[in-house]
């Protein structure tokens, strides 16, 4: 389910993973990695906790290290599927990947292979003016975003993707500096909603029933703000009787990045997908900045000012 809407392909200027000829003399012209639109700053931080730092991607470079962190997490700790090109290349790549902003966590006191600072969590940002004008958002080849879309024309959406960190930086500091990032990134592009595939692992949805009908009974999005998944892809989340869910049972069962989102206020969409190639089951989360719990917007600052520079 991985796979790129119809319309999408063919419409990049760029191909994925060959950023360079012709690209990073233009981005030396700039003084900046020219991405999702605009042009970042060289010098642009979103925030430090430690030795850790969180910002954009600057160059081709940098989106490498964000590919191979995805594939270490992805199929290397994960069960995703790799062809031989993704084996060869030992990076997850795909041709988003060049219309998106990649958002980083970095270590600056660790060192990859490539001589500079590890790249230690990531996430892929792509803005609605940006994915409008190449075909639409990835999340679409799953769910119906476009009537969610249409639902609401005066507002404008960001998904958010491909999110990881390393194992050993699975802690509070790295996923609060990537939240961190995110928000600063809202607030920065004037964006209302957030939106995204999560996925939970494994693709029998009667193994996961407990957590998927915790999701339809207790966090499914109210009908303005629901989307469903595609019809020929519709997996019924609503396997279990409400009364008959243990909510804390189903909470210890979720990932952490699903129940992360739902401590923010987000919503989840109506169906699941099943995605074989990595191996998962994928809801829809929907987060409208309007929704979002006021303890982290006090937490990160209404101005992202919490862990700024």
């Amino acid at each position: 389910m991985r796979s790129l809407p119809r319309r999408f392909i063919g419409r990049l200027i760029e191909a994925p993973g060959n950023l360079g000829a012709g690209f990073l003399p233009a981005l030396k012209a700039y003084g900046g990695f020219k991405h999702a639109g605009r042009i970042i700053p060289a010098d642009e931080t979103l925030g430090r906790l430690g030795t850790l730092e969180v910002r954009l991607a600057r160059n081709a470079a940098e989106v490498r290290r964000a590919q191979r962190l995805r594939y270490r997490v992805f199929y290397k700790e994960g069960s995703a599927i790799a062809d031989a090109k993704t084996r060869l290349s030992r990076r997850d790549i795909d041709a988003f990947d060049s219309i998106c902003d990649h958002l980083l966590v970095i270590d600056h006191a660790s060192e990859d292979g490539e001589k500079g600072p590890n790249v230690v969590g990531t996430y892929r940002l792509l803005p609605q003016d940006v994915a409008q004008r190449h075909g639409g958002f990835y999340t679409s080849a799953e769910f119906d975003i476009d009537e969610l879309v249409a639902r609401h024309p005066k507002l404008r959406f960001l998904e958010l993707g491909r999110s990881c960190v390393l194992p050993q930086y699975r802690n509070k500091r790295t996923v609060e500096l990537l939240w961190h990032g995110c928000w600063s990134y809202v607030l920065q592009h004037r964006l209302d909603v957030m939106i995204g595939c999560a996925s939970l692992d494994g693709t029998d949805p009667d193994a996961l029933a407990m957590p998927l009908s915790f999701l339809h009974h207790f966090a499914r999005a109210p009908q303005e703000w629901r989307a469903n998944a595609l019809p020929r892809l519709h997996v019924e989340m609503n396997r279990m009787p409400k009364d008959a869910i243990n909510p804390r049972e189903a909470l210890r069962a979720l990932p952490p990045l699903i129940k992360g989102y739902l401590r923010l206020g987000a919503y989840i969409g109506d169906g699941a997908v099943i995605d074989r190639q990595f191996g998962t089951t994928d809801v829809l989360i929907i987060l409208p900045v309007s929704a979002l719990n006021a303890r982290y917007i006090e937490h990160f600052g209404a101005s992202a000012d919490r862990h700024a520079a």
